[in-house]
């Protein structure tokens, strides 16, 4: 059994309780506009071009088998769908400006680099997080993997969006201890509108979490011009409330993915927009709390 995988991070302090190691799923159904990693989103292996390390050479355009890199005056530019992430430009340029994000990983690596921390879990209060992209779409290896990870008793959490369809979601929320649930937006149609996908399948796999009494935090990422205002705030207060949730995490906007949308060829659409203070966020805070809310974190 094997996935794709594009980082797996150890010593992370945000995922989750204590110190982490957070994998990273490659392939995300979202499109979301602010995506911070724009790497996740396409499910298999795909080359990075950093342009200040290329001197434009033009030892990868020669090296491609498949004719997939054509030079150009300010670099290289890669056919993304002709690419088959061989690998044979990366070897290829001789000052490292190439990179490839996501390689497939088996079930006993993943599991062998998670166990290395178990100090640091035990002393920390911590353990594994799996994020992505979604982990959810990859169910059966994400189900997997918490399941060895259960039985070595180290806690789990994961980071979804929940829009993946019932049983895969299911399959995967139920065997881990920590369920970190993004909500992007409480609107149908603006919901679509910066993620590409519809609400409802979101809405129905958070009610199943709160029905079955999982251990949720639902996260609310605040993005400017998009769902910022204060009454945005109440109308996700109402939205929580409705299904049962009373504690929640503001995200505020921020801008530490923009270089790497240019690294893997893709416009980013919030390139202008400045980023969020936390302290930006008390106003909306203070709205969620008045509406019912028990808890608000920033």
């Amino acid at each position: 059994m094997h996935a794709c995988l594009f980082n797996i991070q150890r010593f992370s302090i945000h995922d989750g309780p204590g110190i982490r190691t957070t994998v990273f799923f490659k392939g995300c159904p979202m499109r979301c506009l602010w995506c911070s990693n724009p790497e996740s989103i396409r499910p298999e292996p795909e080359v990075m071009w950093q342009k200040a390390a290329c001197t434009g050479c033009r030892a990868c355009v020669t090296a491609c088998p498949v004719g997939a890199v054509v030079g150009a005056a300010d670099g290289p530019t890669f056919d993304r769908v002709r690419c088959t992430a061989c690998g044979a430009c990366l070897a290829a340029c001789p000052h490292g400006a190439l990179t490839m994000a996501g390689k497939l990983y088996s079930l006993e690596e993943v599991t062998t680099e998670c166990q290395r921390d178990r100090d640091f879990f035990e002393e920390s209060g911590g353990g594994v997080t799996l994020s992505g992209g979604e982990a959810t779409a990859q169910a059966d290896f994400a189900a997997a993997l918490l399941r060895r990870l259960r039985d070595d008793n180290v806690h789990t959490a994961i980071e979804t969006n929940g829009v993946t369809g019932r049983d895969a979601f299911r399959k995967v929320a139920a065997l881990a201890d920590l369920i970190l649930f993004d909500i992007k937006h409480h609107d149908p149609d603006k919901h679509r509108e910066g993620t590409g996908r519809d609400i409802r399948a979101v809405c129905e796999n958070l009610r199943w979490l709160v029905a079955s009494d999982r251990e949720v935090v639902v996260r609310i990422p605040v993005i400017r011009g998009y769902s910022e205002t204060r009454a945005d705030a109440a109308a996700f207060a109402r939205l929580l409330g409705a299904v049962g949730v009373r504690r929640a995490q503001l995200l505020p906007f921020h801008q530490m993915g923009q270089n790497k949308y240019a690294m893997i060829g893709r416009d980013y659409a919030l390139a202008d927009q400045p980023q969020m203070r936390k302290e930006e966020l008390a106003p909306f805070r203070d709205i969620m709390l008045e509406a019912g809310m028990a808890e608000v974190i920033v």
